[in-house]
């Protein structure tokens, strides 16, 4: 890294932080709900300024590309030769705000309260997108930026992204780079940034159990007929073991086992008991025998209910047989599981489980790969020295529970590998009333990816 441009570039971010914190203010103002066709001027127009805000930047061939949901946005630099090009992924749509008398500030009127700044969207993920954009804008005022860029923008990712695969591919050779940056995640604390090495797949299904043809009394029936609310739940408590293993066959034939440096990278993560029972307010953890929360979370493969509907649940009594019962089930996958494959494997189980009493059936809902990222690339070990600069400390590695369809997607069409961080805090409330950004946690990871961007000039063609 060219040290002697470093200062310049660290006092501009300074001098600036009340610009972009004003121009946070304006993008999180624009209510860009993807999920609401009421919403859908306001999803353009969200599209239209970070459009604009690229042109601002100096970008060329800005463009926004229609789709048959919401619009994405494209915008380049490609004036630094044969250096690595850098394909930075983010999304302008947010989460409904709902139920609005749980905000204490409207949810698209930013209101600064302390340290924090309240508004849906600042931290999921408009303000991550804006951070890459002030971090650019400061090393090409002062000539320091070394590497090609390209934007991909999208506006669906809170519904799924469902344009983004057909767009990948239909422009698989605009989007041409040498990896991804994409600040999607987050830190574990505002002291202890964090790079993520791995997202779980997801498999998410509904379970229907159909029995009499419709609810009966259980006075007159009760006994002659099963009943289907009884059958589903006994099939869903023997899809774990008294071990907390899930049981459908097959289930972890595929799952990639921790290495012992794999297990003491996540045991360096400041985050133990205590710290999930006090975030989920449970009397107890449950999990997976032999493995640590944070293995359980990061790194193998789970499976819950989501949700159970049968019979009558109003106030009151209704003694029925209901005709049906239905449940929606996930599965989080992890580094080699295949979502078809664990398809197949819950429909073999309820063949196997499953009474002649009653019919079944089994919908796919969605479903995501599983990512693993290598942590000896060039680009993550410049991410990783830019955040140690900057915080003092080495972040530390960490396994995300959650998913990013987008992370496999690129590496599955592009063939790019993601680098993913991020400068959001686990109290950020994301998809919760009060969302919001911590200011200096913000301000320092601009800074950080400024450094970034400058360490990345120092290694060549990745």
């Amino acid at each position: 890294m060219d040290t002697s441009i470093l200062p310049a570039v660290l006092a501009s971010l300074n001098q600036n932080r009340p610009r972009f914190l004003d121009e946070l203010k304006a993008i999180l103002a624009i209510p860009s709900v993807s999920t609401d066709p009421a919403y859908r001027a306001d999803m353009q127009r969200a599209a239209e300024w970070f459009a604009d805000r690229l042109r601002a930047l100096g970008m060329s061939s800005v463009q926004i590309y229609a789709t048959s949901g919401h619009p994405l946005v494209y915008g380049e630099w490609k004036q630094a030769g044969a250096a690595p090009t850098v394909l930075i992924y983010g999304h302008y749509d947010v989460q409904p705000p709902d139920p609005l008398d749980q905000w204490t500030s409207p949810p698209f009127a930013p209101q600064v309260r302390g340290e924090n700044l309240y508004a849906r969207g600042a931290s999921d993920m408009k303000g991550q997108v804006l951070a890459v954009l002030e971090a650019v804008e400061a090393l090409l005022r002062h000539g320091a930026l070394g590497v090609n860029l390209k934007w991909l923008i999208e506006g669906e990712e809170e519904i799924g992204s469902p344009s983004l695969e057909g767009f990948l591919r239909d422009q698989r050779d605009l989007l041409q780079a040498d990896f991804c940056l994409n600040c999607d995640s987050g830190m574990i604390a505002a002291d202890a940034p964090a790079i993520t090495c791995a997202l779980r797949g997801l498999a998410y299904f509904e379970i229907r159990v159909y029995g009499p043809a419709h609810d009966l009394h259980s006075g007159l029936y009760g006994g002659v007929v099963h009943n289907p609310a009884i059958v589903l739940a006994e099939l869903i408590a023997g899809m774990h073991d008294e071990q907390g293993r899930v049981t459908l066959p097959g289930f972890y034939e595929k799952v990639r086992p921790l290495s012992p440096q794999e297990r003491a990278d996540l045991a360096r993560l400041p985050i133990d008991d205590e710290y999930y029972l006090q975030a989920t307010g449970a009397p107890a953890l449950y999990g997976e025998a032999g493995y640590t929360p944070v293995e359980r979370i990061g790194a193998r493969p789970t499976l819950d209910v989501n949700g159970l509907l049968a019979g009558f649940t109003g106030s009151g009594s209704k003694t029925v047989i209901p005709a049906w019962a239905m449940a929606k089930i996930s599965m989080r996958l992890v580094a080699d599981q295949d979502p078809q494959e664990v398809h197949q494997q819950l429909l073999q189980y309820l063949r196997e489980h499953a009474p002649a009493t009653v019919r079944w059936e089994v919908q796919d809902l969605h479903g995501a790969v599983p990512s693993l990222i290598p942590t000896d690339s060039a680009a993550v070990q410049a991410l990783a020295r830019a955040l140690e600069e900057t915080w003092g400390i080495r972040p530390c590695f960490k396994r995300e529970g959650g998913s990013i369809p987008v992370v496999a997607q690129m590496q599955q069409v592009l063939g790019l590998p993601s680098v993913l961080t991020g400068f959001g805090l686990p109290d950020d409330n994301l998809h919760a009333p009060n969302e919001k950004i911590h200011l200096p946690t913000w301000y320092r990871g601009i800074e950080a990816l400024a450094r970034f961007f400058l360490h990345l000039n120092d290694n060549g063609k990745r």
